[in-house]
């Protein structure tokens, strides 16, 4: 009798809680009257996936992680590209190329493969040091949620056929 009363007592419990919403406002309003200091900058899919390219080597504005490859040095411009660097001399690093790829803030290095998380797409770039040459060799889409704003909030919205690959300081 005593368990029956009990099981009894539980159910109520969840089932009160579950009419939470019903019985009063549970939201956050502090929260959710909050907005982003930020507005989201997207690429149309077709021209997102064309984008991928070898460019002059230029200043680093915004760096993000740092990898090293034998005698390369890829410092990533926050979701820009990668600048890449002939390491040999440490002491001394010099510019070669940039690497752009918007939306991109990690990669990875296996032998002459590059993968790169491209905003919300991986893909793998085959780079050649000697020539200074990257072909994009597949990409895999949707493998990553969007970019969150840097002050931690999501895109509302995103056009269809497009991709969110930055965000820029309201003015």
């Amino acid at each position: 009798m005593k368990v029956q009363k009990l099981i009894y007592a539980v159910i109520l419990c969840f089932a009160v809680q579950s009419c939470c919403p019903f019985l009063v406002d549970c939201e956050d309003d502090d929260f959710n009257a909050q907005e982003s200091k930020y507005e989201p900058v997207f690429l149309k899919r077709s021209d997102f996936e064309t984008s991928v390219s070898l460019k002059n080597a230029m200043a680093i504005g915004t760096s993000g992680k740092i990898y090293v490859k034998d005698n390369l040095l890829f410092i990533n411009e926050l979701n820009k590209g990668f600048h890449v660097f002939d390491n040999s001399d440490p002491a001394n690093p010099q510019p070669i190329k940039f690497l752009a790829a918007p939306g991109s803030t990690d990669l990875a290095i296996r032998e002459n493969m590059v993968y790169i998380n491209q905003a919300t797409d991986l893909i793998a770039v085959n780079y050649n040091a000697t020539t200074n040459t990257a072909n994009l060799v597949k990409r895999i889409p949707n493998t990553f949620p969007s970019l969150r704003s840097p002050d931690g909030f999501d895109a509302y919205s995103i056009p269809e056929n497009s991709v969110l690959v930055d965000w820029k300081l309201k003015k």
